[in-house]
């Protein structure tokens, strides 16, 4: 980091995970690519990041709800293989199997609340995580690492361009590796992912450091797509991508949702950044567009969960967009300071009856 930076070069490294059902015999051996990325502020007194080489490596053909162990790094290189970790795959799509834990969290940051959220989080073991946006903050930093206020007038005078102190990044994914070194994590931008930089260049952090199901969906997008886990379709929607109607993301949503068959995954389940519906003040109405082009189809097709973030306040859940079914629950905020300790918050599990299409279903 610093005015001049030189790029590491991925080829340097191999990408390897070894894996098996034992952690004494990991047999399998999958390979897959390495990447860094950059952010640039060409502008007197900024410090410009180049990251880490950061690797992605895809395991295919593995069997469901089975315990796999693994390591990975460059077995060619001395000492640069991790430890054996394990995770567990989702159980088979079908209608009576169901991931038996799901942690859903929003605006974690890297903050003395984030601690606790972690900590929570790990010792309840949930078997996948939905991270719905705004994950490490970076950009309520200076390049130099000082602590910046994003919404001050203050805030950038000197420089066209907003901000980041990319080593947050870093910092965030060593401390989550308690987490997602043993579980299913997916993700969604948030506001705080844009991060602009030279050339008009966005998300180049969160496109980089996480992978997405955009092929195996069809959306060929890092900002929506959509999974299957057990019983449940997942979708995860692009609230900093074009939603309107005549825009792709929408195109793919229709042909995705059209495809769904309930009688093999009965719950429709959806999570993006910025809610729709709430009282906060500061966040009240914010993507009203994005609520009136696509909240008619979601309803027409039975969604019966949405997860939201970015309001930080607790906002409890509550029946949605008129109907008798669709509950919406929004909860964001390991930064908010106005929580006490020793106080935990909770959405779910949620009991219920509904009428889908005709149908009553229990839960």
């Amino acid at each position: 980091m610093g005015g001049t930076v030189k790029p590491l070069d991925p080829g340097t490294v191999a990408s390897v995970v070894r894996y098996g059902l034992a952690a004494d015999s990991l047999v399998r051996q999958a390979t897959g690519d390495a990447l860094v990325y950059s952010q640039l502020y060409p502008f007197e007194g900024l410090q410009n990041y180049t990251s880490g080489i950061i690797h992605h490596v895809r395991l295919q053909g593995l069997e469901p709800a089975t315990k796999y162990y693994y390591q990975c790094g460059d077995p060619a290189l001395p000492g640069a293989m991790s430890a054996v970790h394990a995770f567990r795959t989702m159980p088979a799509v079908g209608p009576r199997s169901y991931p038996g834990r799901i942690a859903v969290v929003g605006d974690l940051g890297l903050t003395y609340n984030t601690t606790s959220t972690v900590d929570h989080m790990a010792s309840n073991r949930p078997d996948l995580v939905l991270l719905l946006g705004d994950v490490s903050y970076a950009n309520l930093y200076l390049t130099n690492g000082t602590g910046a206020d994003c919404y001050s007038c203050a805030f950038g005078k000197s420089t066209p361009i907003h901000e980041t102190y990319q080593p947050r990044w870093d910092y965030w994914g060593r401390y989550m590796e308690a987490v997602t070194s043993g579980t299913p994590m997916v993700v969604v931008e948030g506001n705080h992912e844009i991060e602009e930089q030279i050339g008009n260049k966005t998300f180049a952090a969160y496109r980089s450091r996480f992978a997405f199901p955009s092929t195996e969906s069809g959306s060929f997008s890092p900002f929506y797509y959509s999974f299957d886990a057990g019983g449940i379709h997942f979708v995860m929607l692009g609230a900093y991508a074009d939603y309107g109607r005549s825009g792709e993301q929408y195109r793919w949503l229709e042909k995705d949702l059209a495809k769904v068959d309930r009688s093999v995954t009965p719950w429709l389940v959806a999570g993006w950044h910025a809610p729709w519906y709430t009282t906060y003040k500061a966040h009240y109405r914010e993507v009203e567009c994005m609520r009136v082009a696509m909240e008619e189809l979601l309803y027409s097709h039975g969604l019966d969960i949405a997860f939201t973030g970015h309001v930080t306040p607790f906002s409890g859940h509550w029946q949605a967009a008129e109907s008798d079914h669709l509950l919406a629950i929004c909860d964001a905020g390991a930064r908010v300071r106005a929580l006490q300790p020793g106080v935990q918050l909770h959405a779910g599990p949620v009991r219920r009856r509904a009428h889908l299409g005709g149908r009553r279903r229990e839960p």
